[in-house]
């Protein structure tokens, strides 16, 4: 085993209120190319539905570094479409690109902090 890996858990939510997100997906397009792996059922016209877990995709990217592995998985994200429904991606990408969360290390209590729930 070489390397390191970030995986970015997408869920139909709400990114600041955290509340589902049930709905049909109008648009999706999934990200790519070297070191992106995405484990999904989505695809255009699926309807998210509102009894169920809201997890709906895992995107995860490698790369040597843990640095390049966070730029990867900054990039995945960003050219992930997933229209019709609200998604914790922008969430995601604010931990990605936070100062704190690369340079590291992290605790649990983290997110609580980033997001002044305390």
């Amino acid at each position: 085993m070489t390397g390191h890996a970030i995986e970015c858990r997408i869920n139909a939510e709400n990114p600041t209120t955290f509340l589902p997100s049930p709905g049909t997906v109008t648009r999706y397009h999934a990200p790519g190319g070297p070191g992106v792996r995405v484990d999904s059922h989505l695809y255009s016209g699926y309807t998210v539905p509102p009894h169920y877990d809201s997890l709906i995709a895992k995107l995860i990217t490698h790369a040597d570094t843990r640095e390049d592995a966070l730029k990867r998985m900054e990039i995945a994200l960003s050219e992930t479409l997933i229209d019709g429904i609200e998604t914790n991606i922008p969430l995601q990408t604010r931990i990605v690109t936070d100062e704190a969360f690369i340079d590291g290390p992290m605790s649990i209590h983290y997110l609580e902090k980033k997001l002044g729930v305390q």
